[in-house]
């Protein structure tokens, strides 16, 4: 009898591993993203993949420099290149001069890019109306406003 309480005693003490926010969080944002390429696809973008997901969610309209970008993206300066070139080579971005710097260049949406964003935001919209019908609108406007608030103060601790 004793094996068996102390099995099912560390059963239970290690069900946090499947049974934690950290881990809802990532599965649904990974979930999210994944429907967003599905309808990307579907709209004729089908050079998108998960990390342009996140190109596109730190690339400034006016354009970013490279470090900016890469920063903000928390990737690596050189994997922040690839995926550029990658993005530059499907038409969606381009290099500039930066105006400020001779030696510097921007990263811009090029007018297929920004094409590419719009419909970007439209499958956005379409994903979060999708989630909204499975766990409902007041579920979903009060997920989105405690993990803003979430981010928000865990930020203001970083800094």
């Amino acid at each position: 009898m004793v094996k068996v309480e102390k099995r099912t005693e560390q059963m239970t003490s290690d069900s946090w591993r499947q049974d934690n926010v950290g881990r809802f969080m990532n599965q649904a944002a990974k979930l999210f993203e994944q429907r967003v390429i599905e309808l990307m696809h579907a709209k004729g973008f089908r050079e998108i993949g998960t990390a342009h997901v996140n190109l596109t969610r730190h690339l400034d309209k006016a354009g970013n420099r490279l470090t900016e970008l890469a920063a903000r993206a928390d990737m690596t300066k050189q994997s922040m290149r690839e995926l550029v070139a990658h993005t530059e080579l499907a038409g969606l971005v381009e290099r500039r001069p930066d105006p400020s710097d001779g030696r510097a260049k921007i990263i811009a949406f090029t007018p297929v890019g920004l094409r590419w964003l719009d419909a970007f935001g439209e499958s956005v919209r379409t994903a979060e109306r999708e989630m909204s019908a499975v766990i409902g609108p007041t579920a979903l406007a009060q997920l989105k406003q405690a993990l803003k608030l979430y981010a928000a103060e865990c930020a203001d601790r970083k800094e």
